[in-house]
């Protein structure tokens, strides 16, 4: 043990792997610098994921100029208290749907007062979850003229699904704000 009040400091060499698989979605790039370059920012309202896609965007060298922040609403509870979810919505749809996600993407977007809200809900695994089967994802998109839903139906183990829904997320929010779509109505 050291003297009291000082930190214990490990050095790790460099033969340690540190890849990082975050950065495998270059499309978070694009992204940061489509909104940067139209001063706009984003948010997210993630269940399934976690907060791998706000990582994601927050793994781009000059994130926080667009980053705006994000929610992690994993629990059902949550997806109402922290993302603004209707309980009606909740209890009638459920935490897999497309109403759900829509209302994540709008709760992001008012929660964090940024231009686009992203959420994600979905069945990443092993097992289905009230009638979804796994890999079904929502992502929901809200932008300033409106919010529109996706339904997606993924493949692969847990993280493939979630990297998959990420990297979906992602590409969809470029395509609408890089292709001259500032409305977000697609």
């Amino acid at each position: 043990m050291g003297a009291p009040g000082r930190a214990a400091v490990t050095t790790v060499g460099a033969d340690v792997a540190t890849a990082d698989p975050l950065a495998a979605a270059p499309e978070a790039a694009e992204l940061v610098a489509t909104l940067t370059r139209i001063g706009q920012t984003v948010a997210t309202a993630e269940s399934l994921t976690a907060g791998l896609l706000a990582a994601t965007i927050a793994g781009v060298p000059g994130a926080s100029v667009v980053l705006r922040g994000g929610v992690i609403v994993y629990a059902t509870d949550l997806k109402h208290r922290l993302a603004g979810v209707s309980e009606d919505t909740l209890a009638a749809d459920g935490p897999v749907a497309a109403a759900t996600a829509e209302q994540l993407a709008v709760g992001a977007r008012t929660v964090c007062e940024a231009d686009w809200g992203i959420g994600l809900t979905g069945v990443a695994g092993p097992d289905p979850q009230n009638g979804c089967p796994v890999g079904t994802v929502f992502l929901g998109l809200s932008g300033p003229g409106g919010t529109e839903v996706m339904r997606l139906q993924l493949a692969g183990d847990r993280w493939t699904i979630r990297m998959s829904a990420v990297r979906t997320a992602v590409a969809e929010l470029v395509r609408r704000v890089g292709g001259g779509d500032r409305t977000g109505t697609g």
